[in-house]
């Protein structure tokens, strides 16, 4: 009986491990203890996902995340290589800060870095954003070079699609709820008012 209580304290210890380190490398920002949660599933070559972080994020972080009522999560579901490539450089760097800032220049550059199809170049236009980041171009090819983190990448991907049963990017979940109305920032303001 001892054994078997042994063996099932293992199994829980490894599986809390285990999703505590996938939820480690999910990006989020602001309070853990926040009423809200928003969680928005994206792909970095997306259009429609640059415009919703451009346009709604920073509403969010100055009206919400900063004062502690909101946490927010950007959850990579890479859509292409380029996509993929993208949020790789995104996560060597380890300052969570520049990881947002770095996430927002390479919506803002969207049309810069996401085109054509000769990967070896949309990945040096990447690598051009990401140098002003305190990214050496050395790191960034050792992290492209890591398939431990591509896969991290495309296991959550696989993950989400499970869960969420995502169909398009952005996907946009507010307390475990799929947000489906409008998105503009007056119309997203309302609803977390409401659960507020």
């Amino acid at each position: 009986m001892k054994e078997i209580k042994r063996f099932y304290i293992l199994v829980f210890c490894i599986f809390f491990t285990f999703v505590a380190q996938a939820e480690s490398k999910v990006l989020s920002i602001g309070s853990p203890d926040a009423k809200v949660t928003v969680k928005v599933f994206s792909s970095l070559t997306c259009p429609h996902c640059a415009t919703f972080h451009n346009e709604i994020f920073n509403n969010l972080k100055k009206d919400y995340i900063d004062k502690g009522l909101v946490k927010f999560e950007h959850h990579a579901f890479p859509l292409d290589l380029a996509a993929l490539n993208a949020e790789v450089i995104i996560r060597c760097q380890v300052d969570t800060n520049k990881k947002f800032k770095l996430l927002e220049e390479i919506y803002k550059k969207q049309n810069f870095w996401a085109v054509g199809s000769d990967i070896n170049k949309i990945n040096d236009l990447i690598k051009e954003v990401g140098v002003n980041f305190d990214l050496s171009k050395d790191k960034m090819n050792k992290c492209l070079e890591d398939n431990k983190a591509q896969d991290e990448i495309l296991n959550q991907r696989i993950e989400a699609q499970k869960k969420y049963k995502i169909e398009s990017t952005p996907t946009i979940i507010v307390n475990e709820k799929k947000y489906t109305s409008k998105v503009d920032y007056k119309t997203f303001k309302k609803l977390i008012d409401k659960i507020l």
